[in-house]
């Protein structure tokens, strides 16, 4: 089957086009500067709070881009002026932006720098002080990012701050341009995004009642789970000895009951609504086929116990343990394999793209229009270069010299950090492998929404080189994959904003999520600490977080290595056999597309968790609400899930509110 003719993928590619050159505007102005206020001292406390409490799977990021459009409509709505489709994508971009929290991880990595695991694996000393403050400096100084010991951390995050946003013009934008206007690609997932914008600018008069509907039926199922799932067990968590929970946060774990049945199999259930309305709107074949791939390993994780496999596995292992002890024994490996799959198999298809467009002859009716090789090659470096001046274009030539620039300061960044940084390692990546491997991404993004990713490229890196030390593992090295970033680029393009407009939003979001994120973390560590019974998610799924980053961490010091020893090539050789095998079956078929990369993700050991309400979600969509309302359905849930995000968003703030003033009240936490 080939991309282009996927059905699921046209019913995304086909829901708008670009506007003509006169419809291009630029949307920043004073709105833009509301908007990113509300977002920095608003917005990204409720999102730092809630990804502490009950993990990503809160997920009101995504949301709260719907929720401020909707609630700056709803203003201009109501002082009689209306919001342009500029003005619109502006805040839409403004949260990706501003939700890009640079200190967020400052918290992990104090519980870290404080880990008794960290100390028995002699991690704790080799952690550079420009990357970690010492766990003696934190005991010292008290739950406060206001000490000495953190300055060089919070300047070279901001200095990576900086420059990431700069190199957001760079090689990025280059391809963008060759995919988009050279190579005419339809990019079939960049139109669910700017549709939303689009019609949230358009139809205010009395025949679109349905937004207003469906926004308030989104913010009332969002206060209701919000005020069930994040409000009681947060507040009585203040104010009784023990807090009350009407639905378990984070998970419930059924991993030693099931293990009595299917051995080493990690089995969780998370019980969350957002994530059975996202069911409701992600492509119906990819969320099959990542449950085919579930079920598989339900199926092979026993047969793999009994013959040796997973031999560290034991009765009465928790979730987390299983999860751990099946990655060093098979999953590692066996992910390893399945990712080089899929990545051969897009490479693949990329490239067999880019053979049939020069190689394959056209139609005898099409002969007389085709033109030579040279002189397609020739037309096509023509409109490369040339800028559109509606679209506010910039030169390509410029944009690659961006990308130059940022990477050469990245590389000397690291001779200065580290002495026997692998500068001429870096610098082929840079030169060779990142146009490579993004311009690959790129064309599959361009044609189907899929990315290429080498595995484990940056770890088999530092390995080969030999350092030692943990130190080269937090050192920037420019190992990009910047194709992802051409979808941004087109959905400015299909709401008609000048480019110049994310540029200034860019600008003006930067010193606000610097100060903004800064506090909030400062504010939630002061609170309580992290981990703790206070953040339920940190409690239970940062253990394996530090494990797993461990785990790579050792390989570079003197003695043995878990990473090392969790390699086995024999697996891996397994895994890419696996993957290889049902990708190829499964598109001999003529299954859709969707399904093919879910089913092959599915065969590496998963985390349940909220995948059963995803796909409960999915089926219900399918089968009854699609039917019902046909081509609406996708649009009604755009909005659906905005006032979904708004309601959560407004809870998980009261929340944390009534958590911040109880801790205020205690003067000598602060």
């Amino acid at each position: 089957m080939s991309f282009t003719d996927d059905k699921e993928l046209k019913e995304y590619r086909d829901i708008m086009k670009p506007p003509e050159a006169e419809g291009f505007e630029d949307g920043y102005n004073w709105k833009a500067v509301a908007g990113a206020l509300f977002l920095g001292f608003i917005v990204n406390p409720a999102t730092d709070y809630l990804s502490l409490v009950v993990g990503n799977d809160a997920s009101i990021g995504g949301s709260m881009k719907w929720v401020l459009i909707i609630f700056f409509s709803e203003i201009a709505k109501r002082s009689f002026s209306k919001l342009k489709t500029q003005e619109l994508y502006v805040l839409h971009y403004m949260v990706g932006a501003a939700l890009a929290d640079p200190f967020s991880g400052y918290l992990f990595k104090q519980y870290m720098a404080q880990s008794e695991y960290v100390q028995g694996l002699g991690l704790a000393a080799e952690l550079p002080a420009w990357a970690f403050p010492s766990a003696a400096s934190i005991q010292e100084a008290g739950r406060t990012l206001f000490t000495t010991a953190w300055l060089p951390i919070t300047a070279l995050t901001i200095f990576g701050m900086v420059v990431s946003r700069i190199d957001n013009y760079g090689l990025g934008y280059v391809l963008y341009r060759l995919a988009s206007d050279v190579e005419k690609l339809p990019f079939p997932f960049a139109p669910m995004s700017a549709a939303g914008i689009v019609a949230l600018s358009e139809g205010k008069d009395d025949k679109e009642k349905w937004r207003q509907r469906c926004f308030a039926i989104g913010g009332m199922l969002g206060v209701v789970w919000g005020i069930v799932y994040i409000c009681v067990p947060m507040i009585t968590q203040v104010l009784l000895p023990q807090r009350i929970e009407l639905i378990p946060l984070v998970f419930i774990d059924f991993t030693p009951q099931v293990g009595s049945v299917l051995e080493a199999v990690p089995f969780n259930l998370v019980l969350n609504f957002g994530a059975f309305l996202s069911g409701m709107i992600v492509p119906w074949w990819g969320v099959v086929g990542s449950f085919i791939g579930l079920v598989i390993t339900w199926i092979a994780n026993p047969i793999l116990q009994k013959t040796g496999v997973l031999s560290t596995w034991e009765p009465e292992m928790s979730f987390i343990d299983t999860i751990f002890v099946n990655n060093i024994d098979f999953y590692l490996s066996f992910g390893i394999g399945l990712t080089l799959a899929v990545t051969f198999s897009k490479l693949a298809i990329s490239g067999s793209m880019t053979i049939k467009n020069l190689f394959i002859k056209p139609k005898k009716e099409e002969t007389l229009h085709q033109k030579k090789w040279t002189e397609s090659i020739k037309e096509g470096w023509k409109i490369l270069i040339t800028n559109n001046t509606a679209r506010g274009d910039f030169s390509v030539f410029g944009a690659f010299g961006i990308y130059l620039a940022s990477t050469f300061s990245w590389i000397v960044l690291g001779l200065y950090l580290i002495d026997g940084y692998p500068w001429m390692i870096l610098t082929f990546y840079a030169l060779v492998y990142t146009p490579i491997i993004s311009y690959a991404t790129a064309k599959l993004e361009g044609v189907c929404g899929q990315a290429v990713n080498i595995p484990y490229l940056k770890e088999l890196t530092i390995l080969l080189t030999g350092h030692k030390g943990a130190d080269i593992w937090f050192a920037p090295m420019p190992i990009q994959n910047l194709g992802a970033e051409t979808v941004g680029f087109r959905v400015l393009e299909l709401t008609g904003t000048k480019i110049i407009s994310q540029i200034k939003t860019l600008a003006l979001t930067l010193p606000i999520v610097v100060v903004a994120s800064f506090f909030t973390s400062e504010i939630l560590w002061r609170m309580a600490p992290i981990p703790s019974s206070a953040y339920p998610w940190t409690e239970r799924m940062w253990e394996l977080d530090l494990r797993n980053k461990c785990l790579m961490l050792t390989s570079t010091l003197e003695g043995g290595s878990q990473f090392l020893e969790a390699i086995h090539f024999e697996y891996t050789g397994w895994g890419l056999v696996a993957g290889l095998c049902t990708f190829t079956g499964l598109n001999a078929l003529g299954l859709p597309i969707m399904l093919v990369f879910g089913a092959v993700w599915g065969l590496n050991q998963s985390n349940p968790g909220a995948l059963f309400c995803t796909f409960a979600g999915a089926c219900i969509a399918k089968f009854y609400f699609k039917k019902k309302y046909k081509d609406m359905w996708l649009k009604y849930m755009m909005v659906v899930m905005a006032g979904f995000g708004c309601g959560m968003g407004v809870t998980s703030m009261i929340a944390m509110s009534f958590n911040v003033i109880s801790t205020m009240l205690k003067p000598t936490l602060w």
